[in-house]
């Protein structure tokens, strides 16, 4: 009997679960990515912080929250099932987000002063909606896991992550729209709005998938702690972890320096466009991309990936137009298509072969720490050559001229990471 094609595959080997998670992650991403594409202007000039406080928060508490939170979320998830966490996600999230969208309107300005002045308020309006989001993930995750055979789990999870980068494609697109007809502030009220509709669609839609008999017990809070000390305390591991968030640091700062840089050196005003280049582009090279890379090494498609992605930033940087920016960003995109299949093959590799379920859960660790760092190195770059400080904009301030110059200083983080990882293989990884 011949295999099933793709296309029979799709719309025969999943069941109503499966779509109906992935549906829901599609929308949630689109909710996210509108609110992300703005985050950081909004806060830096509608809630009126500057750049320097708003990457820090944006990036340094909101994101990082956002990927080191899954691992002890999931405890959570275990114990209630994926329906209640995704009810409880999506209230959060909800309630989080209008209140971010709050601190910017007139008439969240008493709320503001009662909770201790904006930077208080945001603080406290960030952390609230990434507690609710660090519950996303476990839930659409453990769905797919749950809701594939064998046979069909390979198309599952690239379903899944198709429908990631779709939303990051299109949610900033759905916020330009927003913040251009509306104001910048109700594309936060537009997650908040999105949220609360999944809230109904999960409770109207969803149905728990059973639980596999031969699942492993729920892990307590403490567990997780256990499991966090025993990654932590292999060094080697946690060496590599760290070389390898400087991937991410080059990769956030599309979020939290390029729209200042877009908007104020480029002049180009829809700068949302601009943040979807990335996620186009994934879309587009995965299949060829995957392909290619499947071929090499981990290491060696880890490090082309790298050494790609890291040229393209200084191509940004010595040609500063709008037209180079999207060719470099596009490049950008194929580095990270050909290091992203092997890094969990790669890490796996890493990890004792006894606890390589426990090392894998700490994966997106390098996620959190890009975002932390990038978060907090891209208010000082937009104040110091873009020029932006605390609500207002300098075009003929120090460094306006060679603002493309600071996306060297991006580069030159992923030319270090790159050489790190080179010689970490080198010298640390005992050969097999």
């Amino acid at each position: 009997m011949s295999k099933p094609s793709f296309f029979e595959q799709a719309r025969t080997g999943f069941s109503p679960t499966f779509w109906i998670a992935n549906v829901i992650e599609l929308f949630e991403r689109f909710a996210y990515y509108g609110s992300k594409a703005i985050l950081a202007v909004y806060i830096a000039e509608q809630v009126g912080l500057g750049p320097g406080k708003a990457g820090f928060l944006v990036g340094s508490v909101f994101n990082t929250l956002l990927y080191f939170l899954p691992p002890l979320a999931g405890t959570i998830v275990d114990r209630y099932g994926f329906k209640k966490s995704l009810t409880i996600c999506f209230s959060i999230f909800c309630v989080g987000y209008f209140l971010i969208g709050l601190g910017g309107l007139p008439e969240g300005q008493a709320l503001v002063g009662a909770l201790g002045g904006s930077s208080t308020y945001m603080i406290l309006a960030l952390v609230v909606t990434a507690i609710g989001g660090s519950l996303i993930k476990p839930c659409i995750v453990g769905t797919v896991a749950r809701t594939t055979t064998p046979d069909t789990k390979s198309l599952g999870y690239s379903i899944y992550y198709t429908l990631v980068n779709l939303g990051g494609a299109i949610g900033p697109l759905l916020a330009l729209q927003v913040r251009e007809n509306a104001g910048i502030a109700y594309v936060l009220v537009m997650s908040a709005a999105v949220s609360l509709g999944l809230v109904f669609a999960t409770l109207v839609f969803y149905k728990e998938p059973p639980r596999p008999a031969d699942a492993a017990p729920a892990k307590s809070m403490a567990g997780v702690l256990a499991d966090m000390l025993t990654v932590f305390r292999n060094l080697k591991f946690v060496s590599f972890l760290v070389i390898f968030s400087g991937f991410w640091i080059m990769f956030w700062q599309i979020f939290y320096a390029l729209p200042f840089y877009v908007r104020d050196v480029l002049h180009f005003e829809k700068f949302e466009i601009i943040e979807t280049v990335d996620a186009w582009t994934i879309i587009l090279v995965t299949v060829p991309i995957t392909a290619l890379a499947k071929r090499m090494k981990p290491l060696a498609a880890m490090t082309l990936g790298f050494a790609i992605a890291s040229a393209s930033w200084f191509l940004m940087g010595a040609m500063p137009t709008l037209a180079m920016t999207i060719v470099a960003i596009a490049i950008y995109a194929v580095g990270e298509g050909l290091q992203a299949p092997r890094y969990y093959e790669y890490v796996a590799d890493l990890a004792p072969k006894s606890q390589v379920g426990t090392y894998m859960g700490f994966a997106f660790l390098p996620v959190a720490i890009g975002t932390f760092v990038a978060g907090a190195i891209a208010g000082p770059l937009v104040e110091h050559y873009v020029g932006v400080t605390e609500n207002k904009v300098f075009t003929a301030g120090p460094g306006f001229e060679h603002a493309g110059h600071m996306w060297f200083w991006v580069g030159g983080i992923g030319v270090v990471a790159t050489l790190a990882m080179l010689a970490y293989d080198r010298l640390v990884v005992k050969r097999r």
